[in-house]
């Protein structure tokens, strides 16, 4: 079995989550402030994005990261073209720990029209897609977001979404749709049931043997989105924390059946860089122990 059949199997069947480690430029400072790193720390955004990859290298790095409990990581662009331990990010990955790599292609989310924040522009997507293929990453990620139940906003979203997902598995690899209901969203319930709508419509409308992974809210209906978890032409839905907490995250991810987590946030949520070693580890240890029990269940 090559190297990225095997991959695809484990994403489709084995237990576990995605670690979501991909904050990029915009939510960088914020990460780091939340990381006890204070943003006189770095001058340049090169010294910023040095530091963010040893705050990234801790967690890959740290006993309790592994291929166990975790089936994939999410990695932006800088950390694809670092090393980890002397390996190119997705290959100690892969090589180390038995984690899928998967990279965030967006570049970030366009002004609010129609209820809607569409994805920007991704210039020079053909070339990033080659070098993710070369880097030996499996899979992308891209995000907009739904801030109103707006039907015509939502199937732009979902339209900009699949355009650019059929680009992304032409270069072999599988992407992960995200279109994020926002949860302040006053009508979340609304919104979920036409992206729902919106979702399937568009899975229908791919060719047989191509394969998306979903990436979406945890829903106000429990198992409301059950129809793609079990849909061929879905390799796995996954769950975004959205903002919330680990525990409320966790509660209502428990109640989803099928679906697991990839949490970004709230995976790394108490994790500091003042930490020792042992302490660090045990935090995230507790962290993955309890975000995994929820994906499972």
């Amino acid at each position: 079995m090559s190297r990225v059949e095997e991959q695809l199997q484990r994403m489709k069947t084995d237990p576990g989550f995605i670690a979501a480690l991909d904050q990029s430029g915009g939510s960088t400072p914020g990460a780091l402030r939340a990381y006890g790193i204070a943003e006189g720390a770095w001058s340049t955004d090169e010294e910023m994005f040095a530091i963010v990859h040893e705050m990234r290298s801790r967690i890959i790095t740290s006993p309790v990261f592994s291929g166990e409990r975790i089936l994939a990581a999410i990695l932006f662009e800088g950390t694809m073209d670092r090393d980890i331990a002397g390996q190119p990010s997705a290959d100690y990955l892969w090589n180390v720990k038995r984690v899928v790599p998967f990279l965030k292609v967006d570049k970030g989310l366009a002004a609010e029209q129609r209820g809607v924040q569409l994805m920007k522009p991704i210039p020079g997507l053909a070339a990033l897609l080659d070098r993710a293929r070369a880097k030996r990453i499996f899979g992308t990620k891209m995000r907009s977001v739904i801030k109103q139940a707006d039907d015509a906003g939502i199937k732009d979203i979902v339209a900009q979404q699949f355009d650019v997902a059929r680009q992304i598995i032409a270069a072999g690899l599988v992407p992960i749709v995200e279109p994020e209901v926002d949860i302040h969203c006053p009508d979340k319930a609304g919104a979920e049931a036409m992206l729902e709508a919106a979702l399937l419509e568009a899975l229908d409308g791919l060719p047989e043997g191509q394969l998306v992974m979903l990436k979406l809210t945890l829903p106000e209906k429990d198992d409301h989105y059950a129809a793609f978890v079990r849909h061929p032409k879905v390799v796995r839905v996954v769950a975004l924390s959205g903002g919330y907490t680990r525990d409320e995250g966790n509660e209502r991810l428990r109640r989803n059946h099928g679906v697991i987590a990839s949490f970004s946030r709230a995976l790394v949520e108490g994790l500091s860089a003042q930490q020792s070693d042992a302490e660090y580890d045990a935090r995230l240890d507790a962290a993955i122990q309890s975000i995994f029990e929820a994906s499972i269940t």
